[in-house]
């Protein structure tokens, strides 16, 4: 009998909306427990908002995100949505951004704290990413890459002209923002577990 060897793959999990001007509120080492509870390995937190990195061996990662709901339900009485990249996968972000050759944090580009990546649960349809593009958002900026937005926002987060709101609207799903800060730890996270 063959066997084989069961691969590890490191997972960013980013739930959406907890911990948020004071709702569904979620201590870090209990949603670590929620995860290792589930047979994810290693699972590691970054800020108060929702980041769990963790390892796993299973095979298809389709069903991981409603697993993770439930326990989480379970445990703290409410559903966020959970949305997941592979580490390979959250690298390809990074280098997709079409704010990569703009950035510069001295002010002679975009500020990195002034750029979010909205992540998604699917690939919006080309008629939904027509629909979201036509919204006015000057002189905010949207792109699109495969599974993510990706957002700048000159005056800054706290004051958008652009309204994710009617952007999931029009897209038909709702996903969830981290600043590119935010991304980018999340890399070098996933990265260090690797």
């Amino acid at each position: 009998m063959m066997y084989y060897p069961v691969l590890m793959q490191v997972v960013v999990s980013l739930l959406r909306g907890i911990n948020v001007g004071g709702h569904h509120l979620v201590k870090m080492d209990a949603l670590r427990q929620i995860y290792a509870s589930l047979n994810l390995r290693d699972p590691q937190t970054l800020l108060q908002s929702g980041n769990v990195v963790f390892t796993t061996s299973e095979p298809s990662l389709a069903a991981l995100p409603a697993r993770i709901e439930a326990a989480i339900e379970a445990a703290c009485g409410f559903r966020p949505a959970v949305i997941l990249r592979t580490a390979a996968e959250l690298r390809e972000v990074v280098a997709a951004s079409p704010f990569a050759n703009r950035l510069s944090p001295d002010g002679a580009g975009l500020h990195p704290a002034k750029i979010a990546v909205s992540f998604l649960p699917a690939a919006p349809t080309p008629a939904a990413r027509e629909k979201a593009l036509a919204i006015p958002s000057a002189p905010d900026e949207l792109h699109f890459g495969v599974r993510e937005l990706y957002l700048y926002f000159p005056n800054g987060m706290g004051r958008p002209t652009l309204s994710l709101p009617k952007v999931e609207r029009a897209l038909g799903m709702p996903g969830t923002a981290r600043n590119w800060n935010t991304v980018t730890k999340l890399l070098d996270l996933a990265d260090s577990l690797s």
